[in-house]
């Protein structure tokens, strides 16, 4: 594999529905070893997430950190750009390459999902801002009311919860992106662009059961008392097969 993706012009499909999707996972993060009891990294957790949807789903990873790319735009019918322990605006070689080929896929409109630091990267990379929030972080199950539907929303709900883990987030959306959901915490938790960006702040990949040791893992660093609430925010129910639902039927239209 290359360390850089080629960019493509631009170019109208006829959706095929026939043909399996094939979706490259950007996998932007090394899980700590107590970390991996689940899952070895996040593009696994996203495959068992997503075949259990979808079983017919080919999928292709890439470990963003080891500087694996695609060869092309082309190469997969879409792209889903995963979380990581990073920041958007680390000074990391790999960090800046992940922009430049975000930009690359916008320009080649491919269909992209960014969910977390990817949500926050799609939006850094392309001109929205994204920094840390001064309220401390976001744990535990986080509800958003949805501002905006869609035709791939199915099935439909007026609000959704996910598990999140995050101190940055996105404090403004690119141009011409359209938010889809937000909350007072994080106004900024969905949004699209055009017909071929998708991002969501939550993590629909994650089990409440990492989700808690990534918690207490972090439980200097985010402080007891909001560790305790993050964990009893475990008790509620998540749409998290839902928002995997969203995605798919996104990825396909």
């Amino acid at each position: 594999m290359t360390n850089k993706l080629q960019t493509t012009s631009p170019q109208t499909t006829v959706p095929q529905t026939t043909t399996p999707l094939t979706l490259g996972l950007l996998d932007c993060d090394e899980l700590a070893p107590e970390l991996q009891q689940e899952f070895s990294c996040y593009g696994e957790a996203f495959e068992q997430l997503l075949s259990s949807v979808d079983n017919s789903v080919i999928f292709k990873r890439y470990q963003i950190t080891q500087n694996e790319y695609p060869d092309a735009t082309d190469a997969c019918d879409g792209y889903l750009v995963t979380g990581s322990k990073n920041s958007v605006y680390d000074n990391e070689p790999w960090v800046q390459q992940l922009a430049h080929t975000i930009k690359a896929l916008h320009q080649a409109k491919k269909k992209m999902i960014g969910i977390c630091f990817g949500h926050q990267m799609i939006a850094h990379a392309l001109g929205g801002a994204t920094t840390k929030n001064p309220n401390g972080w976001g744990i535990g199950v986080s509800t958003s009311k949805i501002v905006r539907t869609a035709p791939w929303m199915q099935p439909p709900l007026t609000d959704f919860a996910l598990l999140v883990s995050h101190q940055d987030q996105v404090m403004a959306l690119p141009d011409n992106a359209q938010l889809i959901a937000g909350n007072a915490f994080c106004a900024n938790a969905s949004f699209t662009i055009a017909d071929h960006v998708l991002t969501f702040q939550g993590h629909p990949e994650f089990t409440k059961s990492y989700s808690k040791q990534l918690m207490k893992l972090r439980r200097e660093r985010i402080g007891e008392e909001e560790v305790n609430r993050g964990i009893a925010s475990l008790e509620r129910e998540t749409d998290h097969l839902t928002v995997s639902k969203w995605i798919l039927n996104f990825l396909k239209c």
